[in-house]
């Protein structure tokens, strides 16, 4: 396996310009990049399985249903904001060979070496691919980027100024900007990630809720469970499904639990056979 490279991003041009970005994909996540995108100036068009007609209406975004109008409107970059499992058969729906020129096409999805092998074969060959992870949502980033984390991994790049410019946009409002390899992307993230939400949804299903006598480490555990829960299951499933290193974290948790287990058990033994029975 590769050595993972990390590195603090710094354009390389001293200025940016606005982009031309066409977003596939405009649930929640995507609608929650898009604001700060239009925010900065950049000029927007979005494509979905649901019609998002009005509300890009109101955000002055142009809606498109039909895809070959979408992927023919001029994009500078396509950013791709699917959900894990629907990537797949999005990508098959997008009929990409109508682009008109060069475009560099991103994905934001929460795992990274499927969604670059899927582009890689789908994608033709003389069009960019960036895989990126905004390590943020909604919720965490609701008040505004500054120092939350923003991982990307430039797999196909010949445009370095369009790539710099769509980069600019994250390093802009102050994000820590991280340079690391798919596959590096996918060994860390099931250990952070996955197993963040692995735990998560164990405690919902043990229904935990606050206590008049909660512990500041129980509200932890409460608040971690509610994060958790207000991400959909079928992201859950990608992280599992999708990084091949999730399945090796799973297993390590369930034999670390019966280590803390047997210990405590053995502890117990121990005790019940040195008490003093008058």
């Amino acid at each position: 396996m590769s050595v993972s490279v990390l590195t603090s991003f710094s354009s390389s041009s001293s200025s940016s310009r606005n982009l031309k970005i066409g977003i596939v994909g405009f649930g929640p996540f995507g609608q929650f990049l898009a604001k700060t995108m239009i925010k900065q100036g950049h000029i927007l068009q979005a494509t979905s399985r649901s019609d998002h007609s009005q509300l890009c209406h109101h955000l002055g975004i142009s809606f498109f249903r039909d895809e070959r109008e979408f992927v023919e409107a001029d994009n500078d970059v396509i950013l791709i904001c699917t959900s894990i499992l629907s990537l797949s058969q999005v990508l098959k729906n997008l009929p990409l060979h109508f682009l008109k020129r060069p475009t560099l096409i991103a994905e934001v999805l929460s795992v990274k070496e499927y969604p670059r092998n899927v582009l890689l074969q789908v994608v033709p060959e003389e069009m960019d691919l960036l895989c990126t992870h905004p390590m943020f949502g909604p919720e965490s980033g609701k008040n505004g980027w500054q120092d939350l984390t923003f991982v990307y991994d430039k797999v196909r790049i010949r445009d370095e100024s369009t790539c710099s410019n769509f980069l600019h946009i994250f390093q802009t409002e102050g994000c820590k900007m991280v340079e690391m390899s798919c596959e590096e992307h996918d060994k860390v993230a099931a250990r952070s990630q996955f197993l963040t939400h692995t735990i998560g949804r164990t405690l919902s299903e043990m229904e935990i809720e606050t206590t008049s006598m909660d512990t500041k480490g129980f509200e932890t555990l409460v608040r971690l469970k509610e994060s958790s829960v207000r991400d959909s299951f079928d992201l859950f499933c990608g992280l599992f499904i999708y990084n091949r290193f999730a399945k090796q974290e799973l297993q390590n948790l369930e034999m670390a639990l019966e280590k803390v287990k047997q210990k405590l058990l053995q502890k117990m033994e121990e005790q019940s056979s040195n008490e003093f029975i008058p």
